[in-house]
């Protein structure tokens, strides 16, 4: 791929398509939004608005974080509190599928409010080849697959869809992120998922289970930095186990540890963790998460499991 080219086309590509009309691209600050949000501000300028939705399912000061980096590039971020809905969708919910669609929905209805409040009547956002062909193949529903399984947006949700990158695979998606000026915090972080911290809680996700995994999250990707793995991550089991907390027995949660090597999202390898690295992680989130009690090391490949757990 010339990588100069496929820029220029691409936002050649958004440029005509807007038309000149007002465009909302959501991000997330994930590799994939955050480099359709530089192609959409080369292309559209102040005709683009870039909204944060804080789903209360974010990596720990993500909003914050993602604010600070796009001012530094000169993009104004406005964030959306969006917390209670994203929760009250998915309360009671204990179903992998059906919390994806609660989350899809929510979504995309509150970039469709957005928009309309805006005047906009598109959308930018950061599909790319996997989620498409996993979604279509029945592997697991990605939240950010409409017009590809027959819905159209325009009339569920009152915009039309633009999606620069739904050609590309993570690994490329990567190099144009990096050829349009991207930091290297956003074009070589590991992958996180769309649906957020959702999909590492197995079974039903509150704030104070979400909450928990976050932390979990936050020592597994200090610990295991070192290693540069495509993607590691913790999650947060429906299960109990018995434990010992200070002094006397203890029923917690069990926290799984997930790494993981690949190039595209497409397969994976567990990653070969060295296990004073395991032990020091267990060690810190037992200690430092007094509702745990259990952690364990997940080794399974894709296929035959998924990298996610939901």
């Amino acid at each position: 791929m010339n990588l100069q080219a496929f820029i220029a086309g691409k936002v050649d590509e958004i440029r005509k398509t807007a038309g000149g009309e007002r465009t909302i691209s959501a991000l997330s600050g994930g590799v994939d939004s955050s480099a359709c949000t530089v192609l959409a501000a080369r292309a559209l300028g102040s005709n683009l608005k870039s909204i944060f939705i804080d789903d209360g399912l974010m990596r720990e000061k993500e909003p914050e974080s993602v604010r600070k980096i796009f001012k530094g590039l000169g993009v104004k971020v406005d964030i959306v509190d969006a917390r209670d809905e994203f929760f009250a969708a998915l309360e009671g919910q204990v179903d992998p599928e059906v919390k994806r669609k609660a989350f899809r929905h929510t979504f995309y209805s509150v970039f469709g409010r957005a928009v309309r409040e805006s005047g906009a009547r598109f959308l930018v956002q950061g599909t790319i080849k996997a989620d498409i062909i996993e979604t279509k193949g029945g592997v697991k529903t990605q939240h950010n697959i409409l017009e590809q399984i027959g819905i159209d947006p325009d009339k569920g949700y009152g915009f039309k869809l633009i999606e620069p990158l739904k050609d590309l695979f993570k690994d490329e998606v990567r190099k144009v992120a990096k050829a349009v000026g991207l930091p290297k915090d956003i074009y070589a972080r590991m992958p996180f998922p769309g649906p957020g911290l959702a999909t590492r809680v197995v079974g039903e996700v509150t704030p104070e289970r979400v909450a928990l995994v976050r932390k979990a999250t936050v020592i597994v990707e200090e610990e295991i930095a070192r290693f540069k793995p495509f993607q590691a991550f913790a999650v947060l089991l429906n299960d109990q186990g018995t434990g010992i907390v200070k002094g006397k027995r203890s029923f917690g949660n069990i926290v799984v540890i997930r790494s993981v090597e690949s190039k595209n999202a497409m397969k994976a390898q567990p990653t070969a963790v060295p296990w004073t690295a395991l032990t020091r992680m267990a060690k810190r989130i037992t200690t430092e998460i007094p509702q745990v009690t259990r952690v364990v090391y997940e080794l399974t490949p894709k296929p035959p499991a998924t990298i996610e757990y939901i």
